[in-house]
């Protein structure tokens, strides 16, 4: 989450090289579909107007985006040119016990009734919970009518910051505390404390169209977004007692 000069080269040599050899390994070898999980920065940073879907163009903005676009690129060619199936799943957001950046941070905060500046951000952002990412892996597997291309998935319902917040506040039993803030102060604070990305994040909107990936595979989101932010809490609960914290 916050890039380095190296990382260009490091993405390169996991995400495309390393993905192609073992995409060129399963080929080979007489696998009939490959999953390759990918990721919606391959779409790129932000929606405005609507959300991503799987015909969209590929317009990776960072380093990361354009290894996965990459990627994804190899995959499509080497199952070409073989008997392999490629299915290509681009995830927003994923959280679950283990996650990290400001899905995490917002966790802490609100554990601990920091007032949040967020109250007046009024985006919307698409999430997939582990649970609900593995299902349709598994779905992905188990169904031989899939096709060979990309699907976009997530949790099926998009929330705000201050919903989300407002969300992980009722599953920790506490009170959420938002005051509305205008978005051009926050601007100015990320730009102060060199956390604009962060802060971009958090007043952005990124949501994914994941009807095709329904009816494609007749698949629904087994896990609501309350029980997938539930689970998480408790997660991070435990985490926190474990610590004393």
């Amino acid at each position: 989450m916050r890039p380095t000069r190296g990382d260009g080269r490091l993405f390169r040599d996991t995400n495309v090289q390393g993905t192609q050899a073992l995409a060129s390994a399963a080929a080979a070898n007489g696998v009939k579909r490959f999953i390759f999980l990918s990721s919606v920065k391959v779409n790129g940073e932000a929606t405005y107007d609507r959300p991503f879907t799987a015909a969209d163009e590929a317009k990776p903005v960072d380093d990361y985006g354009t290894s996965k676009s990459e990627a994804e690129t190899n995959v499509f060619e080497i199952a070409a040119k073989s008997s392999m199936e490629a299915i290509v799943i681009r995830p927003p957001l994923v959280y679950g016990p283990g996650v990290k950046a400001n899905f995490l941070r917002l966790m802490s905060w609100v554990h601990k009734g920091i007032p949040l500046p967020l109250g007046a951000i009024r985006n919307q952002r698409s999430m997939v919970s582990v649970w609900n990412l593995c299902d349709l892996i598994k779905q992905t597997i188990e169904i031989p009518s899939v096709k060979s291309g990309v699907l976009m998935v997530s949790d099926g319902e998009d929330l705000s910051t201050p919903d989300l917040i407002r969300r992980l506040a009722v599953a920790m039993g506490r009170s959420a505390r938002l005051v509305s803030v205008p978005e051009s102060l926050l601007k100015v604070a990320g730009a102060l404390t060199g956390k604009s990305a962060e802060i971009a994040r958090l007043r952005g909107s990124l949501t994914v169209d994941i009807s095709e990936t329904k009816r494609q595979l007749g698949w629904t989101p087994p896990l609501s977004v309350d029980e997938g932010i539930a689970r998480t809490v408790r997660w991070y609960l435990n985490e926190a007692n474990a610590r004393g914290g």
